[in-house]
């Protein structure tokens, strides 16, 4: 008995040491998983997740985001203005996403998405108000605000009218549309074929439709 104890109490360390290193390993893998400038999923995570809650059946919204005028930021700020924009950017999509059930993600770029349970269209028009209000707050840098404006195109879900991919490409229009008026948001209610032309899976004139690097 005494032996059993005493070799229990040799293992565990052990065990203790396997678990903190399995725990860290788990860290270190969703950190990699995550954009290191917004905290954000990457697009693979998010779209993961994103099409978990698709499966669900329940009605949700796909979201697509742009930033007005980006480049105009960093060309005459820098870029660390322009990185200042999208952390604050990233952290707000983030919590707003957070605190409607959701899951938010940063495509790339100045591009962002997101997916929240909707409960109507009168619903999602309201919280789309709310986070374009949210959104387009000035961002402070180097004792100065940086003016912002976004885009935001949404895609509406219900139980077996698409898959995640083709309200991507929904919402993504939708805010092609709402950016070409000024910015704002635009809901697609209808989701068929897409209205644009595609190029390697996205909206024909997007980032990394030409072959060409971005």
């Amino acid at each position: 008995m005494s032996q059993t104890l005493i070799a229990l109490s040799a293992a565990l360390p052990i065990a203790a040491g396997w678990s903190l290193h399995s725990l860290r390993l788990r860290r270190r893998i969703e950190a990699a998983r995550r954009d290191p400038l917004t905290g954000l999923w990457t697009r693979d995570p998010f779209e993961e997740r994103a099409r978990k809650g698709l499966s669900q059946k329940c009605q949700r919204a796909v979201l697509v985001l742009d930033l007005n005028r980006f480049k105009e930021i960093n060309d005459t700020l820098g870029h660390a203005a322009g990185d200042a924009v999208i952390h604050a950017t990233g952290h707000r999509l983030g919590r707003w996403a957070e605190e409607h059930g959701g899951v938010a993600g940063r495509l790339g770029g100045d591009e962002f998405a997101a997916t929240i349970p909707g409960y109507g269209i009168d619903k999602l028009r309201a919280d789309l108000f709310t986070l374009a209000g949210q959104l387009d707050q000035p961002v402070p840098f180097d004792g100065h605000p940086i003016e912002v404006h976004t885009s935001i195109g949404a895609a509406y879900f219900c139980t077996g009218t698409g898959d995640l991919s083709t309200l991507l490409r929904r919402a993504d229009e939708q805010m092609y549309k709402a950016k070409q008026r000024g910015g704002g948001w635009r809901i697609a209610h209808r989701l068929t074929v897409p209205e644009t032309a595609t190029v390697n899976g996205r909206r024909e004139g997007r980032p990394g439709t030409s072959g060409e690097a971005a």
